[in-house]
């Protein structure tokens, strides 16, 4: 069934064509949450809007592969936004500038309903005027993506990648009642991960990662980039074309993909501390530059 589930991401991917100098930013599993001690973004959130300010200053488009809000753990969207205005406001300059695409993952599926993305992210009510400030205007999810870059045979298939996860894609209601009302309380009383995340059981993650790979492997070693098991993944030029950005909850760094030149690079947006007591948020090269080319011949 998860392979079925792939195949049909594919084909019905919204397609997007690319010439050779596009500059692209691959970010997921942010999970944007209320700035509370059980978010795990809030640690993050300086070195995000940092790394996200300096690719649109340098004109990249910008690409979130799901779960960028965390739906399952809070219930209303107000207090996500009002955490993390700044980020949501430079968000709506890529997509002003036609420089943003969205995925949806498991934890913000919810995206899935056109309805629901204009409700919450339509507008926001600004307590100093009063009124109704336009935000996000027709701004769409998509399940899947396909990127056609010019020069080249073949394409890139985004996801989120709970696609082969059976629990959080085909039951991801379940699982996200489960997460709110079990496990969430579990976690933040005794210290207990949830069993079913991949990203907290290394089992499950593995499992997924089979399952993307098996795909590829039966669709002409198509190249996909996904998030989801929070693992980043830059395959070597003989490997299957499989790989994963990380996310941007890692304890004390985000990670995310880059396109440049015709070149995929794994980086990550960290801290560093100097003598002096100061601290500075750098980019550092984790893999590659590898050249496109590699994997799409």
């Amino acid at each position: 069934m998860v392979q079925k589930i792939l195949s049909k991401a594919y084909k019905k991917a919204k397609k997007i064509n690319l010439d050779s100098n596009a500059k692209l930013i691959f970010f997921s599993d942010c999970h944007r949450g209320d700035n509370s001690y059980a978010d795990d973004f809030s640690r993050n959130k300086s070195t995000y809007f940092h790394a996200l300010r300096d690719y649109y200053e340098k004109d990249f488009t910008y690409f979130e592969l799901g779960d960028g809000d965390e739906l399952w753990e809070n219930h209303h969207f107000e207090a996500i936004f009002e955490s993390y205005k700044n980020i949501y406001i430079l968000l709506k300059k890529f997509h002003d500038s036609n420089r943003l695409h969205m995925i949806y993952g498991n934890h913000d599926m919810v995206y899935q309903k056109p309805e629901t993305v204009k409700k919450l992210l339509g507008s926001y009510f600004d307590v100093i005027t009063g009124k109704n400030i336009e935000l996000f205007k027709n701004l769409e999810f998509n399940e899947s993506i396909v990127l056609s870059i010019e020069g080249f045979k073949k394409n890139i298939l985004l996801i989120h990648g709970h696609q082969a996860d059976f629990f959080n894609y085909v039951l991801w209601k379940l699982s996200r009642f489960l997460v709110r009302f079990f496990w969430q309380p579990l976690q933040n009383i005794f210290g207990i991960k949830d069993p079913t995340s991949p990203a907290k059981n290394y089992r499950e993650l593995i499992k997924v990662e089979r399952r993307i790979k098996k795909w590829i492997l039966n669709n002409n070693n198509q190249m996909v980039i996904a998030g989801h098991t929070h693992r980043p993944r830059f395959p070597k030029p003989n490997e299957l074309p499989y790989f994963n950005d990380g996310s941007c909850v890692h304890p004390r760094a985000i990670t995310g993909i880059e396109i440049e030149n015709s070149e995929i690079t794994l980086i990550k947006w960290h801290t560093i501390s100097h003598d002096d007591g100061t601290m500075q948020i750098i980019r550092t090269v984790l893999e590659g530059p590898e050249r496109l080319e590699t994997y799409l011949t």
